[in-house]
């Protein structure tokens, strides 16, 4: 199976289909449809009686909908997968899928505001377009505290303080709006390697316009309700706030980390560890694959409900 990477080409994509381990007749979700590359690897799974729903807030993914009987695409953000599945009459999952990040698409799409590459471009990264708040207001409007929070907390950018204070002198001259002015704008300020340095200032950026932490936040509640006894989460992410928010809740059924109990101090874990080491890309997959390096993939199983 081969992906034009002119959309995305799918990480960890054998490891992760084989982590839901697949009923033929089961229902899957994949939170995360981008290029299509996951979703067909796991209705080439399904028997007649299976069902895969799949979400994506970028109306661009339309066109990679699959044509199957067996498949849904959804066009919203995930942290809406119970309201949906309700809605096509499911109540509970065999095994749910999130590929976290950005596609190949997105990244190289005129127009987007994803990356350093067009630099005439409107600073937008919304993954949903309709969506109000974009790169630019964040830059425009956000105080010079709430920047470097940003910058620290997403992109782990150590001379934050500085980079958000020359933002907010800039502004008062003239609008940040493009992609040229950010990268002008922080120059004097990189440290170490400037295309490293610049995409973490975008991720940063990226990940508050589509508040992704707290979309994450939700989609693992959720999930933990969704699933059946015994069915899988399988969580790709990029990022260690990402996979400090997985291996959080599911150590502790708690995305800060702190168990929740009851009025009597019982607490419930609902879902167990598959994988105590982090599953990452082969060196191969690496190579094949740049954006794949800072994957990690982790799997829990929803624990029998007598537990």
């Amino acid at each position: 199976m081969s992906f034009p990477q002119t959309y995305h080409q799918p990480v960890l994509l054998q490891e992760a289909v084989e982590a839901l381990q697949i009923a033929p007749n089961g229902t899957y979700v994949d939170v995360t449809f981008g290029g299509g590359g996951h979703s067909q690897a796991i209705l080439n799974r399904l028997g007649e009686g299976g069902r895969l729903i799949a979400f994506d807030q970028d109306e661009d993914a339309l066109q990679n909908a699959l044509s199957d009987p067996r498949f849904t695409l959804v066009q919203q953000n995930f942290k809406y997968i119970t309201r949906f599945l309700r809605m096509y009459g499911i109540g509970q999952a065999n095994g749910i899928l999130a590929d976290l990040g950005v596609s190949w698409h997105q990244f190289n799409s005129p127009g987007r505001g994803f990356s350093i590459r067009f630099a005439d471009e409107w600073l937008d990264m919304r993954m949903n377009t309709e969506a109000e708040l974009s790169a630019t207001e964040v830059l425009n409007r956000y105080t010079q505290q709430e920047l470097t929070h940003i910058f620290e907390t997403y992109g782990d950018i150590p001379n934050a303080r500085k980079l958000s204070g020359a933002i907010t002198q800039e502004r008062q001259k003239r609008p940040i709006e493009t992609v040229k002015q950010l990268l002008v704008l922080a120059e004097p300020f990189v440290i170490g390697k400037y295309p490293q340095y610049f995409a973490r200032v975008f991720q940063a950026l990226r990940m508050e316009v589509n508040q992704e932490e707290q979309a994450l936040k939700e989609l693992l509640e959720q999930s933990a309700r969704l699933l059946m006894p015994g069915g899988r989460l399988v969580v790709i992410s990029y990022h260690s706030v990402e996979d400090r928010l997985v291996k959080n809740y599911i150590k502790t059924g708690s995305t800060d980390g702190v168990p929740q109990t009851d009025m009597y101090g019982n607490s419930y874990v609902p879902l167990k560890a598959v994988n105590k080491k982090i599953i990452t890309p082969t060196l191969s997959e690496i190579n094949q694959n740049p954006k794949a390096s800072s994957a990690k993939m982790r799997i829990a199983e929803k624990k029998p409900t007598a537990e």
